[in-house]
């Protein structure tokens, strides 16, 4: 379990959810124009509930995300 000054400044973006929670994200610019963007949901508590890598393309539109935690599924296209 994290704090929450720990993962405001690791994730730098976070945005309160109605039931106490929080989402917390960053993005990792690729080479060839996509864009991967790691999120982090918490409960009220900043116990992580789910963490996921999500795939856009270069113009912006989600195309992958892997769920890691609490069960990785793997990379699942998005249609």
């Amino acid at each position: 379990m994290g704090s929450q000054l720990a993962n405001e400044r690791k994730f730098g973006n976070w945005e309160d959810r109605p039931d106490g929670g929080r989402r917390y994200w960053y993005d990792v610019i690729g080479r060839n124009g996509w864009r991967a963007r790691y999120v982090k949901e918490v409960d009220a508590f900043e116990t992580t509930m789910r963490f996921v890598q999500e795939i856009y393309d270069p113009t912006g539109e989600l195309t992958e995300v892997h769920q890691k935690y609490p069960v990785d599924l793997g990379h699942r296209r998005v249609d």
